[in-house]
């Protein structure tokens, strides 16, 4: 029998503005579609994303930069920002504010993780008070000139687990964790309750999940169902096709296999 699926579906804006589209046409295409949010939009375009019925879904905290959570210097700052961006997700009702971890600089992996940990300790209870969710990014340290820190799951958890707060928690980019350490699925199932959000997008390329692409997206949609997630499924890439065709492409892959059993 056939589930009913529990997870919505949302998509990273740039990607797909880019292509000249209009945005009035992307997010009522969108809407269209099924999806129900957008991620990281620029703030002009909250207002027409919401009067489509599209919800704002995530948007960065601070920019992402050499200087990141695991930087006791350049932290107060970040932290401004991220306090700053906290209160624009409270009024608009946006359900996660991104932060990065910053590169490594030779610091101990263990010492990053208690800095990290240190500094958005002093974020977490103005997150649970709001109710609002600080997702750290995973991405991969392979691109030229980025040596990021949080490049694998395990340093994500923890910081997590030296937290201990439900509302400081992970953006799994499948993409990026795919480069990095594969394993995706067994990975889900170990770090899913310290894992918040999700990002896809096909590799290599960051294209479309499609069959020219190596992750079988599918069987990671069942897995991350399997887990009991209930919050967002957001694609990041950039769509190879009209954008409006990759985008219904993408949306009818995932809720396929988030309604199959199989």
């Amino acid at each position: 029998m056939s589930r009913v699926p529990t997870i919505h579906q949302s998509f990273s804006w740039d990607g797909f503005v880019r292509t000249g589209i209009a945005p009035e046409a992307l997010a009522r295409g969108a809407a269209e579609i099924g999806y129900a949010g957008v991620d990281l939009a620029p703030p002009e375009f909250w207002p027409l994303i919401r009067d489509h019925g599209l919800r704002i879904v995530a948007t960065n905290g601070h920019p992402l930069a050499p200087e990141g959570v695991n930087s006791r210097e350049h932290f107060p700052a970040i932290e401004a920002r991220i306090r700053d961006t906290l209160d624009q997700a409270v009024k608009w009702h946006i359900p996660y504010v991104l932060c990065f971890s910053g590169n490594r600089y030779g610091l101990d992996p263990d010492e990053a993780a208690h800095i990290a940990a240190e500094n958005l300790a002093r974020l977490a209870p103005a997150f649970e008070s709001a109710g609002v969710t600080l997702v750290l990014e995973l991405l991969n340290s392979k691109a030229a000139g980025r040596d990021y820190e949080a490049d694998h799951t395990a340093w994500g958890v923890q910081v997590c687990k030296r937290l201990g707060s439900p509302r400081v928690r992970l953006l799994y980019d499948v993409f990026h964790m795919q480069i990095m350490e594969g394993d995706l699925i067994r990975t889900i199932r170990e770090a899913h309750p310290h894992i918040a959000h999700y990002h896809t997008a096909g590799n290599p390329g960051r294209g479309d999940l499609d069959g020219e692409q190596e992750i079988h997206y599918p069987a990671v949609f069942r897995a991350i169902a399997a887990t009991g997630h209930t919050g967002y499924i957001g694609h990041e890439f950039f769509p190879k096709h009209e954008p409006l065709v990759s985008l219904r492409a993408a949306f009818d892959l995932t809720q396929a296999a988030l309604s199959s059993g199989e």
